[in-house]
């Protein structure tokens, strides 16, 4: 289980460490920093797959996500006895993003290139990758290391080994020098993080995949999309947990069942709803129906992950929903981690009241993310190493 989040200079939020506890909630009011958070939460897990920095390029590239505010905010400009203002830079350009698990941690550090003549100059390039055993990462817990091109991991000795002097400043030492023998670490992480799930407002639009008839596979873990919603249906039934589903969906909508019709390799979505004479198709759901189902196949996947992200799963979804959704998620969370983004306090009063949740606010003070009563002290211990010379 992930039991810290750390993130530095991303978006809103300057400086943060999260601890989680396996169920958690992130909420706040609109505009403190909850998107961000998930944002910087699935860049990290873009590392595993060897796409961070295409990710960023997505979002505008690294000037368009670092922190916009001064480098430290002093205690007057908390207080309003002084202007916000910034100052010479100490310190490197640097986007960092970190975990800690019940058994390895990662973070990196991004920064960017040496000057020169291209066209991609303001490409990030990966300065610093550490895994590290345990919560921090001590020096006497490093487990690899990487220093720009030069990545080594300790042996079982406590040794020293170089694995390679020639990684590309793009690319993570997760993809590259994942031995198995070398560095079988590298390889866990890496399987960890690639397994981690993200589930962010499903279209449900009339064009929306989850709507179209699709041929079918067996399939375990619904997509992103929801383009497979037929086949991870009908995939949960089979695999024997067409029990859970029937009650999951009747809790939701009294003496209904879902079903799946395969018509030549097609599966197709069906709703048979009490006093209808025929079971709609996907076609004809409600956004909000449809919505549900998809969390459903999410929810009860037959292979669950060692982390899922849920971000707003209560879009499109009338309140009297939110109990059975949040039942959902207290039953989904004995079988995986359970990250929820949410400002609804019908969703976060449902989960409250299924199971135990740990739930974290956001708040923003002079444009900054942090955790409503947490101070200095309160926070995780976390380290982040020390890149070197300015880059």
């Amino acid at each position: 289980m992930i039991s810290t989040l750390a993130v530095h200079n991303f978006r809103s939020v300057r400086e943060l460490v999260l601890d989680l506890h396996g169920l958690d909630v992130i909420t706040g009011a609109n505009g403190s920093g909850k998107s961000n958070l998930y944002r910087a939460l699935r860049l990290l897990a873009d590392c595993g797959s060897g796409t961070v920095v295409g990710s960023l390029a997505r979002q505008g590239g690294l000037g368009s996500v670092l922190w916009a505010g001064p480098e430290s905010l002093s205690r007057s400009m908390r207080e309003g006895a002084a202007e916000v203002q910034g100052t010479v830079r100490r310190e490197s350009v640097s986007l960092r993003l970190g975990f800690a698990s019940t058994d390895f941690g990662y973070l990196l550090d991004l920064g960017l290139p040496t000057p020169s003549r291209t066209a991609f100059g303001r490409d990030p390039v990966i300065k610093r990758e550490q895994v590290f055993a345990g919560q921090m990462a001590r020096p006497a817990a490093v487990l690899a290391d990487r220093k720009g091109a030069v990545a080594s991991s300790r042996g079982e000795d406590g040794v020293w080994q170089e694995l390679s002097r020639s990684l590309r400043p793009q690319e993570s030492m997760l993809n590259e020098v994942a031995d198995a023998q070398l560095a079988p670490e590298l390889r866990r992480v890496r399987s960890m993080m690639r397994a981690w799930r993200f589930y962010d407002h499903f279209r449900t639009d009339p064009q929306a995949p989850a709507r179209q008839p699709k041929v079918g596979t067996w399939t375990e873990v619904l997509s992103d999309s929801g383009d497979d919603l037929a086949a991870a249906l009908q995939t949960i039934i089979e695999a024997g947990n067409g029990g859970r589903l029937a009650a999951a969906v009747d809790r939701a909508f009294p003496g209904s069942s879902v079903g799946v019709e395969v018509s030549g390799g097609s599966f197709h979505t069906t709703l048979r709803q009490a006093g209808m004479l025929r079971a709609l198709s996907a076609a004809e759901l409600s956004d909000g129906t449809l919505r549900y189902l998809l969390l459903c196949a999410a929810l009860l996947t037959v292979r669950p992950p060692e982390l899922m992200v849920l971000n707003e799963p209560e879009t499109s979804l009338h309140a009297e929903m939110l109990p059975a959704v949040a039942e959902l998620i207290v039953d989904a969370s004995k079988h995986c981690q359970i990250i929820v983004v949410t400002h609804s306090a019908a969703l976060i009063n449902g989960l409250q009241g299924a199971g135990s949740v740990h739930r974290h606010e956001l708040r923003k003070e002079l444009g900054e993310t942090g955790i409503s009563g947490q101070g200095l002290l309160d926070a995780p211990p976390w380290t982040w190493p020390v890149r070197g010379r300015m880059g």
